[in-house]
């Protein structure tokens, strides 16, 4: 039996006085690549001050947080090296962090890059491991007191998409990050510093992700805030016929499906228009379901 979290608190109080709310509506993450090769060109950033400024956008257009990474975590990508993930990574944060007080995730699975971006000014660790990867990294967040997001991954970057099945993928998706969640906890980590991302697009095919998305309320019930990454990914692809430059419109259609299922934070490539997008679908009557019927319809069916 998987036991459940005791309640959503309004916010995650992060270092520094920083906190992400999650009363005031979606929440918008900003993705700051500082890669040569990560799947959408648009979002790569040739180096620190680049990365710097494309976070200041973002944090102009209203995002909430922006994920940081050095690494490129797209489907059949090699490992990084742990020295050229920190000259990528470590100089972008501090950055941003000069020149902004804006929340900061650093998206690695080393330990060793995330104790240096916290000590750069990060508040946040996004682990595509659910902290598996390193196994100093769940003590790491512990003593620090970083944020987590732990997220499901069906095998590494390298062989995720190699013929990926599931007999239920949502409630196994469910089941996986609750019992991450427990195992963060009993690390030292608090509840209420815990997110979970079900991974859409990381070692699933398109009728593994779509069964997650339409039934994301199993895993806004464990009463982590969810966090979902769908931005212009093969998903989106495979469902409006377009390639990773013209997913735009899908990807927004998708974000606010999300939201509506229940997710509280959304990951994303285009701060301005996914902002903007959420504020018409909210002003609008949509309301976040967490796979509750509302208006009329429910999220909660497994209807692809």
């Amino acid at each position: 039996m998987i036991a459940l979290s005791q309640g959503r608190s309004p916010a995650i109080v992060l270092s520094h006085g920083r906190s992400l709310r999650f009363d005031r509506g979606p929440l918008v993450m900003g993705i700051v690549n500082v890669t040569p090769d990560s799947f959408y060109p648009g979002s790569r950033s040739r180096g620190a001050s680049e990365a710097a400024e494309a976070a200041l956008a973002m944090e102009a257009a209203g995002a909430a947080i922006v994920d940081v990474g050095g690494e490129s975590t797209r489907p059949g990508s090699a490992a990084l090296g742990e020295a050229e993930e920190l000259d990528r990574v470590v100089p972008a944060i501090v950055a941003i962090r000069s020149r902004s007080g804006l929340p900061i995730s650093v998206d690695t699975r080393k330990a060793a890059v995330a104790r240096a971006a916290i000590e750069a000014g990060a508040d946040a660790i996004n682990d595509v491991s659910a902290l598996r990867h390193d196994p100093g990294m769940a003590a790491l967040a512990a003593r620090t007191g970083a944020a987590v997001i732990l997220m499901h991954m069906k095998g590494s970057p390298e062989t995720m998409q190699d013929s990926p099945a599931y007999s239920d993928c949502a409630s196994e998706v469910r089941d996986f990050l609750a019992l991450a969640a427990q195992s963060a906890i009993a690390a030292g980590i608090p509840s209420g510093l815990i997110l979970l991302d079900p991974g859409i697009g990381f070692g699933k095919r398109a009728e593994d992700n779509l069964d997650i998305l339409t039934r994301l309320g199993l895993l806004a019930a464990l009463g982590y805030p969810v966090v979902v990454g769908l931005s212009r990914k093969a998903l989106v692809g495979h469902i409006v016929g377009k390639a990773v430059g013209d997913r735009l419109a899908g990807s927004l259609g998708a974000a606010c499906a999300a939201y509506a299922g229940g997710a509280a934070v959304l990951r994303v490539h285009d701060v301005t228009e996914t902002v903007d997008a959420l504020a018409a679908f909210t002003a609008c009557g949509g309301v976040a379901c967490g796979g509750v019927a509302c208006g009329g319809a429910s999220m909660a069916g497994g209807g692809r």
